[in-house]
């Protein structure tokens, strides 16, 4: 899990090589600036920090680099990025690479020097034998989408870094108001930890009332109010939209984004498919599944194959010019009375 990883760099239990890879760049980000942090002065960064893109420079040569005395301080730190012989991806490589080189470094890596290979790929090839070496020897993360749980997790630990504690029903709300992105999340409680101050607590209604809400957020609040048959409150959120400047056939399209979800995931339930499977199936995180659920509960199928078609004709007669655009929305939430 990335908060070990995180604590062991905060202690300064440094492995000679790590291997950080998978798609969720945020973490993997936040991995080599703690470990700029960790491992360098702020007078050294400039002579013993090192970058190199595999897809441009032979690995020989970078390890070169990890072989050769620092110039000051005790060590190096080097990242490989774009390891892209450690996949099963077939690509025209600008650059030929000695694997047997690296293969020999792996089993005796330098003293001096923390090397990093950086790989933003999903998978790596288990059956390559230097895929097999690096991750037998290297530290290895795998920085791929995090669990709600996890998500949960971060949100209170982020909390913590920032000196504050964040009530449960407080984490509930900002993954259901922010979503998965770690990025925004973070940004959030950030912000939210500035505004409450040290020592104190973050609640439900503090996050209620400052956290930034995306059109995507503010349509899925809006289609809970639908889903509750609270059209009035689901109108006032539209017009709210319509005075932020967002554009009728964008809003159009988010809503129908998320009913086509809800009637996925409840046809998918219907199957037998549990959400994990369900998120795999239609590549969402689960936490989104999840909330879709919830909601599929509370709409018949034939419900949901009536509200599809209204809102496949709101977007041809949209496209068309055959009607006024705000119009056409605001008669689609009163269809639903």
């Amino acid at each position: 899990m990335i908060f070990e990883l995180w604590k062991s760099i905060k202690r300064k239990e440094f492995a000679l090589v790590y291997l950080l890879y998978g798609k969720e760049s945020f973490l993997i980000n936040e991995t080599k600036q703690l470990l700029i942090k960790q491992v360098l002065h702020d007078d050294e960064v400039e002579f013993n920090l090192s970058s190199y893109d595999l897809a441009e420079t032979p690995i020989e040569l970078a390890l070169e680099d990890a072989e050769t005395f620092p110039f000051m301080g005790e060590r190096k730190l080097i990242f490989l990025h774009n390891p892209q012989f450690l996949t099963a991806e077939k690509t025209k490589d600008k650059v030929e690479h000695n694997i047997s080189r690296l293969e020999a470094y792996i089993q005796e890596p330098s003293p001096y020097a923390i090397v990093v290979f950086v790989a933003p790929y999903e998978k790596l090839d288990e059956r390559k034998k230097v895929t097999k070496a690096l991750k037998k020897s290297a530290v290895t993360f795998e920085a791929n989408k995090l669990s709600e749980a996890e998500l949960k997790n971060w949100i209170r630990s982020r909390a913590e870094y920032n000196g504050v504690t964040i009530a449960p029903e407080a984490v509930e709300l900002m993954l259901t108001l922010v979503g998965t992105n770690l990025f925004m999340l973070t940004s959030e409680v950030d912000k939210l930890a500035l505004y409450i101050g040290k020592g104190l607590t973050i609640d439900g209604q503090t996050v209620d009332h400052l956290v930034s809400r995306s059109l995507e957020q503010n349509i899925f609040t809006l289609v809970d109010k639908i889903v509750s048959r609270k059209i009035g409150d689901a109108l006032r959120i539209y017009y709210d939209l319509l005075k932020l400047n967002e554009e009728p056939i964008k809003i159009l399209a988010v809503i129908t984004n998320q009913f086509r979800l809800i009637y996925q995931v409840k046809e998918l339930a219907k199957r037998g498919y549990g959400q994990k499977q369900i998120a795999t199936h239609i590549k969402i995180h689960p936490f989104r599944v999840k909330l879709a659920a919830g909601q599929a509960q509370k709409f018949t199928e034939e419900e949901l194959t009536r509200i599809m078609k209204q809102l496949a004709d709101a977007d041809y007669q949209m496209k068309t010019g055959k009607m006024n655009k705000e119009l056409l929305i605001e008669l689609f939430l009163l269809k639903l009375k």
